[in-house]
C-alpha cells in the first residue's frame, strides 16, 4: 500500500506573441522552439507511456495565450516554415560531417530527432492542444488554466473586475477549446493576495497552487505544512510548492541541469558555423541567432564556451536515467519520513515550468520519461496524482487562509514591480479604469461593439507579467517595452475614438487581425 503521493505540476505558458503585419519577427520563435523542444518531446513521452501501459498522472497548465498561439493557423504555418529549415539545415550537416565522426554521430542523432517531431505534429494535424487534451481524456492529465494574459494579479487588486475579467475570460476560453469548464487554475507566477480566492470561487474554480511560504505562513498555520492542501474559508483548495523536490531541479547549484553531460544551451550552430554557410537559416537581415542545434556538453559550467566538449546523447540519457532513479529514491524517503511524522499519506507537489523540460534542460523529458516508469514499475511507497484527482479522493481538509505570496525572487512581488519596471503600472491602472468606464456602455452600432470588445482585449494584452519580468531580467527589453506601449496606446485610441463617436473601422480591423486573442471576448466582463 503506497504511503503518500507525487503530484508533478507543468506549467506550460508563453506570452501572446504573432506578428502577421511583418515576415518576420525573432519573437515569434519563443513558440517554435517551445513546440520543437519541449510540447512536441513531451506529447512523445506521454505516448510512449500509454502505449506501454505506464498509467502517468500529472498536472499541467496551457495558459490561454499559448492555446491562442497553438490553435492559430498563421503560426501553425509558421512553425511548418520554421521546421522545414530545421530539416534542411540538418541534412546539410549530416552530408558536410560525413568524414568527422563524433559530428556525423550528433547530426545523424538530430535528424532523427527532427524527423520525429515533423512525425508527431502531422499526426497531430497540427493541432497540439488537441494532442494534449487527448491525455486529459485518458485521465493522465489535469489540464488547469490561467490568468488570461499571465496578468500579476496582486498588483491589480484595487481593481478587483480587472481580476475578475482575466479570471473569467480564461475559463470561458478553457470551455471553448476543452468542451468543459476548468477546475483548477495556476496563478501567474504564483501570486497570491488575500481575498482572490472570493473571485475564484465565483468562477467555479475548485483549487491553485502557491509557493511553499504562503501555507507555511498561513492563518492557522497549516498543521501538515505543505504536504497537505488547506480549504479556504470559500471552499478553494490550496496546494503549496514542496520546497525540497523543486530545489532538486532547479537550484544552479546542485539542480540536475548542470551536469556536466547534459547538453550545454548556450553553444548554437547559429553561431558556430561559417557565416556564409549559416546566412540561410538565421535572420532575414543577416544577424545570427540561435538554430537549435547544439553539438557541445555543459562540460564543467566554469568553463568559457570555447572550452566545451562534444555532446553525446547516449551518455545523457543514461544520466537523465540515473537524475530520475535519485529523484525517486528521494521522494521516496521523504514520503516514508512524512508519513510516520504526519500519521497520514503526504502529498509532494513539485511544480516546474514545462519550458524547462526540453528546452532549457535538454533531456528534461526523457528524465520525465525514466520517472513515470520507475515509479509505476519500480516501487510501491508513492503513487502519481493529479492535483484534481487528489481533492476528489481527499474532500476533508484543514480550513486555513494563505499569506500573500509568489514564486518570485524573495517570494513576494518584487520582481514585478521595481526600479525596472514601475512606470508601467500607473498606465495599467488609468487604463482598467478607462475600461470600468467603458463597460457601462451600450453600443449604439456594431462598429462600436468591435471597438469595445478590441479596447478590452488591448488592456489585457498589456497586462501580461511577462513583460514586467523581461524588463527586469534584461533580456529583450526593447521588445518588451515595445509591447506593453503598443498595446496601451492602441487601447488608449481605442477609448477617445469609442468617447468621441469617431471610430476608424479601417485601423480597427487592423487591430482586429493583429491582435485577434479571445475572439468571442465580451466588453461587458469589465462591469
Amino acid at each position: 500500500m503506497a504511503l503518500g503521493y507525487l503530484a508533478l505540476v507543468l506549467h506550460a505558458h508563453l506570452p501572446f506573441v504573432r506578428h502577421p503585419e511583418s515576415d518576420y519577427v525573432l519573437e515569434e520563435e519563443w513558440l517554435y522552439e517551445a513546440i520543437t523542444e519541449t510540447y512536441i518531446p513531451i506529447l512523445r513521452v506521454f505516448r510512449d507511456l500509454k502505449k506501454d501501459g505506464v498509467e502517468f498522472k500529472i498536472t499541467m497548465s496551457l495558459t490561454p495565450t499559448l492555446v491562442s498561439m497553438l490553435k492559430d493557423e498563421l503560426l501553425q504555418h509558421r512553425y511548418d516554415q520554421y521546421l522545414q529549415k530545421l530539416e534542411q539545415l540538418i541534412l546539410k550537416e549530416v552530408i558536410s560531417n560525413q568524414n568527422n565522426g563524433h559530428l556525423k554521430y550528433l547530426a545523424e542523432y538530430y535528424e532523427q530527432e527532427f524527423a520525429q517531431i515533423r512525425q508527431i505534429w502531422n499526426e497531430s494535424e497540427r493541432d497540439l492542444v488537441s494532442a494534449f487534451k487527448t491525455f486529459q481524456d485518458s485521465n493522465n492529465l489535469d489540464i488547469v488554466t490561467c490568468g488570461a494574459t499571465h496578468g500579476y494579479l496582486p498588483l491589480m487588486k484595487m481593481y478587483p473586475n480587472a481580476v475578475k475579467a482575466q479570471i473569467e475570460v480564461a475559463c470561458d476560453h478553457y470551455h471553448d477549446n476543452f468542451g468543459q469548464f476548468p477546475k483548477g487554475i495556476w496563478l501567474p507566477e504564483c501570486a497570491y493576495y488575500q481575498g482572490l480566492e472570493d473571485i475564484l470561487a465565483s468562477a467555479g474554480l475548485r483549487y491553485f497552487i502557491t509557493d511553499g511560504h504562503g501555507l507555511i505562513h498561513g492563518n492557522p498555520v497549516p498543521r501538515f505544512g505543505t504536504y497537505a492542501p488547506i480549504f479556504t474559508p470559500r471552499g478553494v483548495a490550496v496546494f503549496g510548492r514542496d520546497s525540497e523536490s523543486s530545489q532538486q531541479v532547479w537550484s544552479s547549484e546542485i539542480g540536475y541541469p548542470g551536469d556536466p553531460v547534459y547538453r550545454e544551451f548556450y553553444k548554437d550552430l547559429g553561431w558556430e558555423a561559417d557565416y556564409e554557410y549559416i546566412k540561410p537559416y538565421i535572420m532575414p537581415n543577416g544577424q545570427r541567432k540561435n538554430v537549435g542545434i547544439k553539438y557541445y556538453k555543459i562540460t564543467d559550467r566554469t568553463c568559457s564556451l570555447s572550452e566545451k566538449g562534444l555532446y553525446d546523447p547516449y551518455w545523457a540519457k543514461e544520466k537523465a536515467a540515473e537524475h530520475a532513479g535519485n529523484f525517486l529514491f528521494n521522494r521516496i524517503q521523504q514520503v516514508k519520513h512524512l508519513a510516520g511524522v504526519m500519521g497520514r499519506e503526504p502529498i509532494v507537489v513539485s511544480p516546474y515550468d514545462a519550458e524547462l523540460y526540453g528546452h532549457w534542460w535538454y533531456e528534461g523529458p526523457q528524465f520525465l520519461d525514466f520517472l513515470c516508469r520507475k515509479i509505476w514499475f519500480d516501487q510501491e511507497t508513492i503513487v502519481m496524482t493529479t492535483l484534481g484527482e487528489y481533492l476528489q479522493n481527499h474532500p476533508t481538509q484543514q480550513v486555513a487562509t494563505p499569506a500573500q505570496s509568489s514564486w518570485g525572487y524573495k517570494g513576494y512581488h518584487e520582481f514585478w514591480l521595481n526600479e525596472s519596471n514601475s512606470w508601467i503600472y500607473p498606465h495599467l491602472h488609468k487604463a482598467i479604469e478607462k475600461m470600468t468606464e467603458l463597460a457601462q456602455r451600450n453600443p449604439e452600432s456594431e462598429l462600436e461593439l468591435r471597438a469595445l470588445n478590441q479596447a478590452g482585449r488591448e488592456l489585457l494584452l498589456a497586462q501580461s507579467s511577462d513583460w514586467a519580468f523581461i524588463m527586469h531580467t534584461g533580456t529583450m527589453v526593447d521588445y518588451a517595452v515595445k509591447r506593453t506601449k503598443n498595446h496601451l496606446l492602441r487601447f488608449n485610441r481605442l477609448y477617445e475614438e469609442i468617447k468621441n463617436g469617431d471610430i476608424n473601422g479601417d485601423w480597427l480591423l487592423k487591430l482586429e487581425i493583429m491582435d485577434n486573442i479571445f475572439p468571442d471576448f465580451d466588453y461587458q466582463v469589465y462591469r
